[in-house]
């Protein structure tokens, strides 16, 4: 099986150091934001996870003309109906504002005891092909959120979320931990198999001659 280019629809330094890691060693090219001259708006304007990682998918791939690789993830709050979801990068308003999101989600869960602070990360990986072909791998990290951030590891609401089974955020684990049991290593460990496996098998065909 050859090398075959794969683009990741993200420039989020973070999600790029764990897709990266987790991909590591199969027979890809894996390429990013830095590697193009240009690139083209990726809008998230879907109401579910998969709706959002499908379009910035098929949008990259169409435009590129290489097989892209596009993730939708957030944290889900029971106490506040699912909210953040599937605006949670962008929660207290301004795009990716961690520090900005999470305070106001604390602010929000003023008063809560934490029996009922229950939550869960989700993540929607979409995989998209130029001529339309589309896969998608979910999977969840079932936590709760905590009563301050700890830990300076990770990103988004990491220092503030408490794995089922832990004591510590997941920003206070090491990457390989924080891997083992999160929403995103447990989906990209999904889709690893399915390409270990030549699956899907357009992505691996090559462009046509």
């Amino acid at each position: 099986m050859g090398e075959t280019r794969l683009l990741l629809a993200t420039c989020n330094p973070g999600k790029i150091r764990e897709i990266s890691g987790l991909l590591a060693g199969l027979p890809l090219r894996v390429l990013t934001r830095r590697d193009l001259e240009e690139w083209p708006v990726l809008r998230e304007e879907g109401r579910t996870f998969e709706e959002n990682a499908t379009s910035k998918a098929v949008t990259l791939a169409r435009w590129s003309g290489i097989p892209s690789l596009a993730d939708d993830s957030g944290l889900e709050v029971e106490a506040l109906g699912g909210a953040p979801g599937v605006w949670s990068s962008r929660y207290a308003g301004e795009e990716g504002n961690d520090a900005a999101n999470i305070d106001l989600l604390l602010r929000e869960l003023e008063g809560v005891p934490p029996e009922k602070r229950k939550a869960r990360f989700v993540c929607v990986l979409a995989l998209a092909g130029p001529g339309g072909e589309i896969m998608v791998v979910r999977e969840t990290c079932d936590g709760s959120i905590a009563g301050e951030p700890r830990g300076t590891g990770g990103f988004g609401y990491d220092p503030v979320f408490i794995p089922e089974g832990e004591e510590r955020t997941m920003a206070q684990l090491t990457l390989p931990e924080k891997n083992r049991i999160s929403h995103r290593g447990k989906a990209l460990r999904k889709l690893r198999s399915l390409l270990e496996a030549g699956e899907p098998a357009w992505l691996f065909r090559g462009p046509p001659s």
